[in-house]
């Protein structure tokens, strides 16, 4: 186990250098990243919403609960993809396993999109720009269950663009579609019944409807299936530890 840490850190380092380099502010852009993508959607729809939405909830707050949703998970399976291919000279290594290529790429996805969403917080809360939390606890649970779903899809999605090719092509032009279904730009209790039902089948959705729980509290009636999310997490889980396993074998070390 320390050894494989060590390997993790090592490769977490290893990423950080290939991606950002050693000038300038350097990592800082792991940060700085999701920060600009989070901010720049937030200001593009309050100038479209004139600052509030339906029910009268703050565009701020419900573009901030919703986008920064979508730069973790979004991230973390694009960093994933054909993460193999490039990095088969470290499988040479007998510590290095192919899941450590995957551990090292999505946990500094996590840790940038989790810094930057809450350093975005901080700083909407201390200009005035939305308000304090109602229920802090729910919204840390809800990012809880993200960073577990975000480190299962990009295990999945990793694997299964190394094992087919085709898989590949197919997965950025479904990640769009996916993005507009993923709860991030709409409230389940703002669609018709008959897709209600149908949403909460849509994992992200209850990630999105539990941190506006938290931070709307009783202003907003949401829908989330916590339980349920935590069965298509082990589900995904399970798949992408086989996939990896399988890869670990057929993959020949440069």
């Amino acid at each position: 186990m320390k050894i494989q840490v060590r390997v993790i850190g090592a490769l977490l380092m290893r990423e950080i250098i290939t991606r950002y380099g050693r000038y300038n502010i350097g990592f800082m852009w792991l940060f700085l990243e999701p920060m600009i993508f989070t901010l720049g959607i937030t200001l593009l729809w309050n100038i479209y919403h004139h600052g509030h939405m339906q029910g009268g909830i703050s565009i701020t707050a419900f573009a901030y609960t919703g986008y920064s949703t979508v730069m973790l998970w979004r991230n973390a399976a694009a960093r994933c993809s054909k993460a193999i291919e490039p990095n088969t000279g470290l499988l040479h290594h007998r510590n290095v396993r192919v899941i450590d290529l995957f551990f090292s790429r999505v946990i500094l996805e996590i840790a940038g999109g989790t810094v930057s969403t809450f350093i975005i917080g901080v700083g909407l809360i201390s200009t005035g720009l939305i308000d304090l939390p109602k229920d802090l606890v729910t919204m840390i649970m809800g990012w809880f269950l993200l960073i577990l779903y975000t480190f299962c899809i990009g295990l999945v999605i990793g694997t299964l663009s190394e094992r087919w090719d085709a898989f590949d092509r197919i997965y950025h032009p479904a990640m769009y579609f996916y993005l507009g279904i993923s709860g991030a730009f709409f409230m389940v209790d703002w669609l018709p019944y008959s897709l209600k039902k149908l949403a909460v089948w849509v994992p992200t959705v209850t990630v999105t409807e539990m941190l506006r729980h938290g931070y709307f509290g009783d202003a907003v009636r949401t829908y989330e299936a916590p339980g349920y999310l935590c069965v298509v997490c082990l589900v995904l889980l399970l798949t992408g530890l086989l996939l990896a396993r399988e890869a670990g074998y057929r993959v020949e070390p440069q």
